[in-house]
């Protein structure tokens, strides 16, 4: 990576990790204060909910905005306002107020984001996106790993400490991003496909970005309150929900890369099975400090890599000319699903009790098994053809970010052995090619043939398929 090319990504990245860290923990904080204060844990997972709301509103609406200010203004404007947001839940309590200040925070943190994405879009070709979005995800999980490990400092500070340092955090996040002497231009969105498109395209990869959704949401949110009612310390939750952040820090990329060499449905299944056996530890298993951060470890890795490897599926079953749009509207269902999931599973927990929480995390870890089986016996999944990229679900230009160079010619690739002209309206794809791909500058084949993997070849590569 050149020294220009890094001068242009350190500034967001270095914004990105400051904001980060009081974000980090500041879903962790309101679901403890909110319990504290005897809400129920349904006005509490209403809350929680708002965050979730605001950025999927965000994810589909703030790049107009971008648009019409610039990049350093509108970053300005965002992280401003997420200080704002926290300074004021500090300031005065009131469940309802919380929800619209929790609401309005999700818009501009996604903001936040979408400024950050964007710059690293333009900062360099599609050859170096791949190392650009290694930096990002580094960055943003060891923010959340710190602000996590900062909850039980700050709190011992004082009631409103916490707040007031994860504004000052916000505050200081601006200071990177104007110290740059130009502004680059914001990349031209594609419209994301529709959710009836995505599940005609790809069920499995819709059903994946949902149910990681439920799951996420649940563990950002509603898990610190599990672990505030089972007796620990508001330090040793923060040292819990860190172990949380650093097991989806470290599993998701070798998962992702076994996902690579192997049926990406069948990882999914056994990512589904895995969050089962995890929940189920978690309920009957004799818990101490040890175990339950060696479960949590373990839950980080399984349910944040769900995400990540249903996107990677679907990027194996369409055209190259639909990525970003199939990437973007995965985002907005993973959104849905991480909205609805406080609503959700915060009845459960009132009306079990807390290990709710597992039953629901277990319950939703048996659906997705059952219904990547289900789908696998339908329509086998196709040979992988281009490198599983990390993701998170950010921001629509995030969504463009994790579409590389390797991807895209794995989709090219994927287009010469399978007919799928029908996959996508308007979208123009490469011609189906009888017998052995080209070999030309243009073309770069990853893996092995389809003879010599281990799944089944496909058949005659002008044959239409279903999509799955």
């Amino acid at each position: 990576m050149s020294r220009h090319l890094l001068a242009m990504a350190l500034p967001p990245l270095l914004g990105l990790f400051i904001l980060g860290i009081g974000n980090g923990f500041l879903a962790t904080l309101i679901t403890l204060r909110l319990d504290a204060a005897g809400e129920s844990t349904v006005i509490i997972g209403w809350v929680s909910s708002a965050y979730f709301i605001g950025l999927a509103l965000g994810a589909m609406f703030n790049d107009r905005l971008l648009l019409r200010i610039g990049h350093i203004r509108a970053y300005g404007s965002f992280a401003s306002l997420v200080a704002v947001t926290v300074l004021l839940q500090g300031l005065f309590f009131e469940p309802w107020a919380w929800f619209v200040l929790r609401l309005i925070g999700g818009w501009a943190t996604v903001g936040v984001y979408l400024v950050i994405e964007s710059w690293l879009l333009t900062a360099g070709d599609q050859k170096v996106r791949g190392r650009l979005l290694a930096l990002y995800m580094i960055s943003l999980y060891a923010a959340g790993v710190v602000g996590q490990l900062l909850l039980g400092v700050t709190d011992a500070m004082g009631v409103t400490a916490p707040f007031m340092v994860i504004g000052l955090l916000a505050s200081l996040s601006v200071l990177p991003m104007a110290m740059i002497p130009r502004v680059s231009p914001l990349i031209e969105h594609a419209e994301p496909l529709s959710p009836m498109r995505l599940i005609t395209l790809t069920p499995t990869g819709v059903m994946g970005s949902f149910g990681s959704g439920l799951a996420v949401a649940a563990v950002y949110t509603l898990l610190p309150l599990y672990l505030q009612r089972i007796g620990l310390t508001v330090s040793q939750i923060g040292q819990m929900m860190a172990v949380v952040v650093l097991g989806a820090m470290l599993l998701q990329y070798p998962i992702g890369r076994w996902s690579d060499r192997h049926d990406r449905q069948i990882v999914l299944i056994l990512i589904g099975g895995f969050s089962v056996l995890i929940s189920a530890g978690m309920l009957f298993l004799p818990l101490n400090t040890w175990v339950i951060a060696g479960l949590l470890f373990l839950l980080g890795g399984g349910v944040f890599a769900l995400y990540p490897v249903a996107v990677s599926h679907a990027a194996d079953r369409a055209p190259a000319g639909a990525l970003v749009r199939m990437s973007q509207g995965l985002l907005l269902i993973n959104a849905i699903g991480s909205t609805l999931s406080p609503p959700i599973i915060s009845p459960i927990m009132a009306s079990i009790g807390d290990a709710g929480l597992f039953w629901s995390l277990g319950t939703l870890g048996l659906f997705l098994v059952g219904f990547f089986v289900w789908r696998r016996s339908v329509r086998p999944a196709p040979v992988p053809l281009a490198p599983f990229a990390p993701s998170t679900p950010m921001s629509s230009a995030g969504a463009e970010l994790a579409v590389t160079e390797e991807v895209i010619q794995g989709a090219i690739e994927h287009e010469h052995r399978e007919d799928l002209s029908a996959a996508v309206a308007n979208v123009a794809v490469a011609e189906a090619l009888v017998g052995p791909l080209p070999q030309d500058a243009s073309h770069v084949q990853y893996y092995d043939s389809p003879d010599d993997s281990e799944g089944e070849p496909l058949a005659n590569p002008t044959d239409r398929r279903d999509t799955a």
